[in-house]
């Protein structure tokens, strides 16, 4: 009908709750919040102590000091080389010539010196030279290429001596006089064509500023170059008695000394000799250590600074992280005054305490023994306080607690809770300790303990 108005109800559905997304829902929120509580929290990581070695960092970069004796030159001109560098030179051997009028330079440059080769010995020594160069090369001592150039230029010298030789005696046949002066050793040793100052170095003189390279020069004597008289034209390392200095620390230093002979590892070929040690400290505090030998003196003569590792027997024990270890403080009191009592007969002390009238008793606490000396034991400071009595046992004495000291050690977690564990460090680097096993208050193998103990405090439940 015209006119008549119809209402319509919008129909309302009831919840209708589904139990599973509820369920996920709870799980959801719960999951959150564990994830939050983790993320929130120190997390306790257990590490299981094991028998294992530290191996120290013994390498060093010592200076190598020898008998040298600087030879000058007794006439001015220009200087030819007929000993290679490096090998051993009898008394009376040729060394050098000089070359008065720079004519011998000329004749050997127009006249025909005809051809050489180098013999199976020649060829050997080179190919060592090159390989041990290639090998030990450090791109942060560029100066090192020219200490090689200088030592293959020394086999190509060797290899040239004769037909330089011969046109010296054939110069001076044809101008009727001696425009080359010869030269021969007066004594019997390692010949070396460089100086650097070093010569006279002793142990006593040493100081730090000798071990930096950056100031260190070294000149080296090159053939056919002018020389002035009385200019050093070789050097002669007359005994084959010699030493390595480093640059040490005292406690090192009295090991060493204490130990009299060590084994050292040339790291440049890998050979290794036993050297005698000798320890010096100078005005400024440095000490410095020599290790002498009696042998392989040729085969380092021409370098002054040699890396070798001291071959020092690696510590054993107890193998631990050093994040695990910590300083805690102990009350110490006398021997006397500990006991055993309590129901099932445990080590503790008889505190003297007050009831609710102001009475004075004796009451039993047990309390955990944490190290002993021959008159003390360390006892935990939580069931103690500063100042209060102890009574000795069947006796009227009493004893103040206030004496403390502090111990070395780790968290042992064996119980599920924090529990201190006294260490006794035999050796340690930046990451590791080396400790005692099998002490009576301390680890033995197997233990977990901490792995950081500033992660727990004392005797807190550890919960997995």
């Amino acid at each position: 009908m015209a006119g008549t108005r119809n209402n319509i109800t919008k129909y309302r559905k009831p919840i209708n709750l589904n139990i599973g997304m509820v369920i996920f829902a709870v799980i959801f929120i719960y999951v959150v919040v564990c994830v939050i509580m983790y993320l929130s929290t120190d997390h306790v990581v257990g590490y299981e102590v094991k028998e294992g070695s530290l191996s120290s960092n013994n390498i060093y970069k010592g200076i190598a000091l020898r008998d040298e004796e600087i030879v000058n030159s007794s006439s001015a001109g220009y200087v030819n080389y007929y000993a290679r560098e490096g090998e051993r030179t009898a008394v009376g051997n040729l060394i050098y010539t000089v070359d008065e009028t720079g004519k011998l330079s000329d004749y050997i440059q127009t006249s025909e010196t005809g051809e050489n080769s180098l013999s199976e010995e020649d060829l050997y020594s080179l190919k060592t030279e090159i390989s041990a160069f290639a090998n030990g090369f450090d791109r942060t001592n560029f100066s090192d290429i020219y200490n090689f150039k200088y030592n293959i230029q020394g086999t190509v010298i060797k290899l040239a001596n004769y037909n330089v030789l011969e046109n010296a005696n054939a110069l001076n046949e044809a101008s009727n006089s001696a425009l080359i002066d010869y030269y021969y050793a007066t004594d019997s040793g390692i010949v070396i064509y460089s100086i650097d100052g070093y010569e006279n170095l002793k142990l006593q003189n040493m100081t730090a500023e000798h071990f930096d390279q950056q100031n260190y020069e070294k000149t080296h004597l090159v053939n056919n170059e002018l020389v002035a008289m009385n200019d050093p034209v070789y050097k002669l390392s007359t005994n084959e008695d010699w030493s390595i200095v480093i640059q040490v620390d005292k406690e090192l230093a009295e090991q060493l000394v204490e130990e009299e002979y060590v084994e050292v590892k040339f790291l440049k070929n890998q050979y290794t000799s036993w050297g005698s040690v000798e320890a010096f400290t100078n005005e400024a505090g440095d000490t410095f250590v020599s290790l002498s030998f009696t042998n392989s003196m040729i085969t380092f003569c021409t370098e002054r600074f040699i890396d070798i590792e001291l071959m020092l027997e690696d510590k054993t024990g107890l193998k631990i992280p050093n994040s695990s270890i910590v300083e805690k403080e102990f009350f110490i009191v006398p021997k006397e005054y500990v006991t055993q009592g309590g129901s099932n007969g445990n080590t503790g002390v008889l505190l003297e305490t007050y009831d609710d009238e102001g009475n004075t008793t004796t009451e039993f606490v047990e309390t955990t023994i944490y190290e002993e000396t021959d008159t003390e034991y360390y006892l935990d400071d939580t069931v103690l306080r500063s100042g209060s009595y102890l009574i000795k046992p069947d006796s009227a004495e009493k004893y103040a607690v206030s004496k403390t000291g502090s111990l070395i050690g780790v968290y042992n977690i064996n119980k599920g809770y924090a529990d201190f564990k006294q260490i006794i460090i035999l050796y340690q680097n930046d990451e590791y300790s080396i400790v005692k096993s099998n002490t009576n208050y301390g680890l033995n193998v197997y233990d977990y303990i901490v792995l950081d103990a500033s992660t727990v405090a004392d005797n807190e439940f550890i919960y997995e």
